[in-house]
């Protein structure tokens, strides 16, 4: 068993360079500790899960960004034990040390992840069982046949989009939209499903200098939509968690809509982004999928295994003094749930390349108690958008070349940036839904789908949060964008004669669509 930290807060050996200083770009940091963030840890990942490992074991000492000591689990059942065992290791990030002695200030880049709130998952005991019951209660209510609909339709309304172009951006002209789309659907807001709300929902995580302002707009429509449930009750997921007997306050409510909503949106959109270029980059991939020897649901479990779209959770706070993986945990000390190195522990997968068909034992959606409860919608919006997708535009193929695929790094997740793919020009589909007049910047109906912008939005001037979503006199919408326009309509597809429609309905009805 080794010993803690050689390096603790204001314990290092010489100078530390300060924050903004270039040797912060380093791998390797006071202590001879690898960080945890900059290039090094957002180039390969997989490289240094691969150096801890060697060094460490399978519970690894390493540095969050201001150099903050923490532990990153790399093996499979020592991160099982870490989120089955909250009397060991809390999610009340308050216990965090270097909280208590000042190391981490409130401004820190990692605190909209950190900082403590009112849900459930920064709690443990009876508060979380309270609150964790309203959510996989008001979950249990949802019509899955419903919205296995919606998310066919949904995506055939946004292959309608650009399947004329003969090419598209496949992650900022679908795999970006279509969680947000249905999401707000099943919240009760489809309304406010516009692009900035999507660029917002990115941004958020981040830790950039608009994250706060991301965070606001999100917010206030949410609080918008709580305020009108309290007294518009409708069959939706924001209603029911009003009205649980849990008894959730206003802000409970809001806090945990957000949770969900951003939570499920950033892990499906990164989900359905890595099966896609799967397809696109692995000919045995996609020969297994278009043979028929894999399914688009097999296809996704693979994936969950391969890419998970969270790499990490932070995080867990020991309770007590105790040990792991070989190591001496402090009290107080931070902990972090190492999702994709757990799922390439070599105990469990010695062998990368064999197909993982049929096998859920992967940690894409963390474990125990606090365990993702709408993983299940996830793996729905992706399978039924996938193959939604795959079934419009079978011929689809990359681009660019694989190296010239981008991808942006958190201490959470790796973000495909563009997805760029070709295929022969169709012509639209009926998606079976009238036009709403959301989503999307302003277009002539002739011109080609620009992609969402990849850049980070700008602060939400004030005021933008509390105007959008309103409707003017005529019932048409205005969306609040960065740049400075208002969305865009989806024309509305001929529908076909009643008789088709008639097939089309059973036939639908028969697939569990």
């Amino acid at each position: 068993m080794t010993t803690p930290f050689p390096h603790e807060p204001g314990a290092a050996a010489g100078p530390v360079p300060p924050p903004e200083c270039p040797a912060h770009g380093l791998g390797v940091g006071p202590g001879g500790l690898r960080r945890f963030y900059g290039p090094e840890a957002e180039r390969d990942p997989a490289g240094l899960y691969d150096k801890l490992r060697a060094e460490h074991g399978t519970v690894a000492p390493i540095l969050l960004h201001g150099d903050v000591p923490a532990w990153l689990v790399l093996g499979h059942s020592e991160n099982l034990h870490l989120t089955r065992n909250p009397s060991q290791f809390s999610r009340d990030s308050r216990r965090w040390r270097a909280l208590q002695d000042g190391s981490v200030a409130p401004d820190h880049p990692l605190a909209p992840i950190f900082t403590w709130q009112p849900v459930c998952v920064f709690a443990d005991g009876a508060t979380h069982e309270r609150q964790r019951g309203a959510v996989t209660d008001s979950m249990a209510r949802i019509d899955h046949r419903g919205v296995r609909r919606h998310i066919n339709r949904y995506s055939n309304r946004l292959v309608n989009e650009f399947c004329q172009d003969g090419h598209a951006d496949l992650v900022g002209q679908f795999a970006e939209w279509l969680p947000m789309m249905v999401m707000c659907e099943i919240l009760g807001m489809p309304e406010e499903c516009n692009d900035l709300m999507v660029q917002a929902a990115r941004d958020m995580t981040r830790g950039t200098a608009t994250a706060v302002a991301s965070n606001t707009y999100v917010v206030a429509a949410l609080n918008r939509l709580v305020r009108r449930r309290r007294t518009e009750p409708a069959d939706d997921f924001a209603t029911w968690l009003v009205e649980h007997p849990a008894g959730m306050t206003d802000t409970e409510v809001t806090e945990h809509l957000r949770l969900i909503l951003i939570a499920a949106y950033e892990a499906t959109a990164n989900l359905i982004a890595n099966v896609l270029r799967m397809v696109l980059t692995d000919p045995r991939f996609r020969a297994r999928l278009s043979g028929g020897h894999m399914t688009v649901p097999e296809a996704v479990e693979q994936t969950l295994w391969d890419e998970p779209p969270f790499t990490a959770v932070f995080g867990r706070w020991a309770v007590g003094d105790t040990e792991l993986g070989g190591q001496r945990i402090k009290a107080g000390d931070a902990l972090i749930v190492g999702i994709a190195p757990a799922n390439t522990d070599p105990v469990v997968r010695p062998d990368l390349a064999a197909d993982m068909e049929g096998n859920r034992a992967h940690l894409a959606f963390s474990g125990g108690p606090h365990e993702c409860p709408g993983q299940d919608i996830g793996r729905a919006i992706a399978d039924a958008g996938v193959d939604a997708l795959l079934m419009r535009l079978p011929d689809l193929g990359l681009a660019v070349e694989e190296s010239e695929l981008n991808r942006i790094g958190n201490i959470m997740s790796r973000h495909l940036l563009e997805l760029p793919a070709n295929f022969e020009p169709r012509s639209p589909k009926d998606d079976e839904l009238p036009s709403t007049g959301r989503r999307r910047l302003p277009r002539d109906d002739s011109e080609a789908q620009s992609p969402v912008p990849h850049t980070t939005p700008a602060p939400v001037p004030a005021g933008v949060a509390a105007q959008t979503g309103q409707s003017h006199a005529g019932g048409e919408r205005t969306d609040a964008s960065p740049h400075g326009a208002s969305a865009g309509r989806i024309p509305q597809q001929r529908r076909p004669a009643a008789p088709a429609r008639v097939w089309r309905a059973v036939t639908r009805w028969w697939s569990g669509y």
